[in-house]
């Protein structure tokens, strides 16, 4: 039998009856947390078992009484949007003392609980596993003392702790991303966004700091989504005379026309000698040296505040469920496990290994051993760092190495956000590596009529932060232009050529690579990104811009169900875009709370739509009010948009009423999201090194000549890799009807969102991991950390 079917009814037999979990938030709060408990409490009661909330953190652990208390399922509605933590938080001294520990073990013991759910950073995860260690000692002071019975010390023999870290700073080793970081990121751009329009009016110079006492993530990453011109970080302290390299960097972007500067600090920035470097350092030198009228912006705790991002509501609502698995299946030889994000696949790692690597980050940085300090942070800060330095920092002329390639870029089909963030990247990565970088304005529409021109560093400046296409784009396919299109590729000496789009700039690399029998002119080097909203692109788990139109439809969402409190009982039928691909309703489900989500992928008929509403009609007899479902715009051409809204109309009459919103063209409009921008800056980047190498390949005689399948590809993200696939081999993975991939990863999280929404269900472990080790030094093919 296949291995996913037989760890499916593994699950199926998997009973929490019996079990009692406990769920508590410590250290910092963190954005996403809330949805983090909402899934251990709902995936703990759908397998039987008892779930307690710990309020405050280990402070309630010790004290006990009301602290403590059983969830239900009702408890935890309404606060996936809700940001921090609503179970409270507090560092606890007391719980660092033995006698603490002693009274946090007889509070558990009382409840029978011995699975404890911990959501913090690295300090909060270091003590559960030193409880959990001295727990059987514990256990035996106390019946010592006749807190408890004998018998218990058997009963309740051994404590499993399974981590998730919560954390805006993403300082913990062994996961590509906490939750909070992502939401953190969303402040930090939202507010430098806003700054840059006031900065350009004035010709000003801001000098922003971010949150990032130790890890200097949230400041790299900001910076990198943002064209900052200068960033500082405790990391990667700047070499002796910095001040005049930078300043000198300032003054070269003013005389080439920009109006303004941004110089991202962190909090705990460095130099070489482990001086702090302040903002207001920073502004003195500005303004002594250049004059430029100067201001400082500290950002503080907005960083840590408002609602979570669809990426960490998805993450936690991942890992929450993920973390209930690993506590049914722990033995008492099982060592402490923290859940984390690797790629797009949830890993569990043993929680003290990745607690030591954490703490020899900052043992190396204290050591001054820099560079190993960054490696230890891992492969997606060392990839962050790189590209940075890549598209902030222009070589002089002199410097640069000379190709005499001519590589094009262009967009092909909707416009996505992000979009203009891979433009930049692969217009400065092209001219670093030497090549002579031309922009097609209109995509193929464009390139048969000769709107080519030439693109220099300078050009692209401010474009991260753009939303659309600021180059255009069309949907219109080179087949019917092939002789004009191969033209003006000899007119422009055209030697590589870089696709950004969805579904049709597939298809265009498809004929173009059919069309290199009839013209050589597209016998050269040929990459393509996947840019689109629908996430509908064969090849990858994600497209550029498809996480901006999740945040889209969530926050849209988010205010649809405010919209009905305080109101009678209310049922929202929401439509969302993506033609015959359901990603979009079905993740944008999963982030919003929805209790259904009708796709293209999934057939449903009149029954399950009946079933939906008497599901919903019960539901609505508690105390929740409100009922989100979501609907594909292609899936089903008859159970229309309005067709479910007058369903739910006639059957919810007396005790529910519904509304209808079409969300349209706003999922595709907007500034791209913190994570799109970087996506797109960082593949892109990768792209531009993969066609340089094609061209170094594929240059004999004197010309560019590449006809094999690999000198055509798409690059995309599969679960852990970053992977260049000839676009050839994508045809037999591809629904060309519907335009859609055969088999598409996020149907397995389908089921996720309808345990969360109180159904039962089959649910796929096949990805559930076993406990691995953590990598210091993965392998460059597997890194696919370049996702944020």
């Amino acid at each position: 039998m296949a291995q996913p079917d037989s760890k499916k009814i593994f699950f199926e037999n998997l009973s929490g009856a019996g079990k009692a979990i406990a769920v508590l938030t410590s250290g910092g709060d963190a954005q996403g947390m809330n949805a983090a408990v909402r899934a251990v409490v709902r995936m703990g009661l759908y397998v039987g078992a008892k779930v307690y909330f710990i309020h405050e953190g280990y402070q309630g652990m010790v004290d006990g009484g009301e602290n403590i208390r059983e969830a239900t399922w009702e408890s935890v509605s309404s606060m996936l949007q809700v940001g921090g933590t609503v179970i409270g938080s507090a560092r606890c001294k007391e719980f660092r003392t033995h006698e603490g520990r002693l009274k946090a073990a007889l509070n558990l013991v009382q409840r029978g609980i011995t699975n404890l759910c911990v959501i913090g950073g690295d300090g909060s995860l270091t003590g559960a596993n030193l409880f959990r260690e001295e727990w059987s000692g514990l256990l035996t002071e106390l019946v010592e003392q006749g807190s408890i019975e004998a018998d218990a010390v058997q009963k309740y023999s051994a404590l499993h702790i399974v981590g998730m870290v919560g954390s805006i700073d993403n300082d913990f080793c062994g996961t590509d991303m906490t939750i909070g970081t992502d939401s953190a990121l969303h402040r930090i751009i939202e507010v430098v966004d806003a700054i840059m329009t006031t900065a350009q009016s004035h010709q000003r110079t801001f000098v922003l700091e971010v949150m990032g006492r130790h890890c200097g993530y949230l400041a790299l990453v900001s910076a990198l989504a943002c064209g900052a011109d200068w960033v500082l970080i405790p990391e990667m302290p700047p070499e002796d005379g910095w001040e005049d390299k930078m300043c000198q960097k300032l003054s070269a972007n003013r005389a080439g026309m920009k109006r303004l500067n941004i110089i991202i600090v962190a909090e705990g920035a460095i130099d070489q000698n482990n001086k702090p470097i302040t903002t207001d350092y920073i502004k003195n030198l500005v303004v002594k040296c250049l004059g430029f009228d100067t201001r400082v912006t500290i950002l503080g705790h907005v960083q840590r505040g408002g609602t979570p991002s669809a990426f960490d509501r998805i993450l936690a609502s991942r890992m929450g469920v993920e973390a209930v698995l690993a506590l049914l299946e722990t033995t008492a030889n099982t060592p402490a496990c923290v859940v984390s994000l690797c790629g797009n696949q949830s890993v569990r790692l043993p929680l003290m290994e990745c607690v030591q690597m954490t703490q020899e980050v900052q043992k190396a940085m204290d050591e001054k051993r820099f560079e190993e300090a960054v490696k230890l942070r891992g492969r997606s800060f060392e990839n962050n760092l790189k590209t940075y330095k890549l598209l902030a920092h222009r070589k002089p002329e002199s410097e640069l190495p000379i190709s005499n390639f001519n590589v094009a870029v262009l967009n092909v089909g909707a416009p996505a956000a992000g979009m203009n963030a891979a433009v930049r990247s692969a217009v400065r990565v092209g001219i670093s590596e030497g090549h002579k970088m031309f922009a097609v304005n209109d995509g193929f529409e464009g390139f048969c009529k000769g709107q080519i021109k030439e693109i220099k560093w300078a050009d692209v400046g401010g474009w991260t932060g753009q939303g659309g296409s600021l180059l255009g784009t069309k949907r219109t396919l080179p087949a019917k232009h092939v002789d004009k299109i191969a033209d003006q590729m000899r007119k422009h000496n055209i030697n590589a050529l870089l696709v950004i789009g969805g579904f049709e700039a597939l298809e265009s690399l498809l004929q173009l690579y059919d069309a290199r029998a009839t013209y050589e002119e597209f016998c050269i080097p040929m990459g393509m990104l996947p840019a689109t909203i629908s996430n509908n692109v064969p090849g990858t788990d994600l497209s550029i811009g498809a996480d901006t139109a999740l945040n889209a439809i969530v926050e849209t969402c988010d205010r649809i169900k405010q919209s009905a409190s305080g109101t009678k009982r209310r049922v929202f039928i929401i439509e969302t875009m993506g033609g015959y691909c359901g990603y979009l309703a079905s993740v944008g489900g999963l982030a919003a709370g929805a209790d259904a989500a009708y796709i293209y992928e999934e057939p449903f008929d009149i029954r399950d739509l009946q079933a939906n509403v008497e599901h919903l009609t019960e539901k609505m007899k508690t105390s929740i009010q409100r009922g989100l479902v979501l609907r594909n715009e292609n899936s089903n051409e008859n159970y229309t948009t309005d067709f479910i809204y007058q369903l739910y109309t006639e059957e919810g009459k007396g005790v529910f009423d519904c509304r209808k919103n079409v969300l349209g063209h706003m999922q595709q409009g907007g500034a791209p999201s913190p994570f799109d921008r970087n996506f797109g800056t960082k593949i892109s980047a990768k792209a531009m090194q993969w066609i340089s190498k094609k061209l170094v390949e594929t240059f004999r005689q004197g010309r560019v000549f590449a006809n094999t399948e690999d000198s055509c590809c798409l690059l995309g993200m599969r679960r852990r890799a970053l992977v260049f696939q000839p676009v050839v081999q994508l045809k037999d993975e591809t629904d060309f009807v519907h335009r859609i991939p055969k088999e598409q990863w996020w149907l397995k999280l389908r089921p996720l969102m309808k345990i969360l929404a109180k159904y039962k269900t089959s649910y796929d472990v096949s990805d559930s991991g076993q406990l691995e080790h953590v990598m210091r030094n993965r392998p460059k093919e597997l890194d696919a950390s370049v996702a944020m």
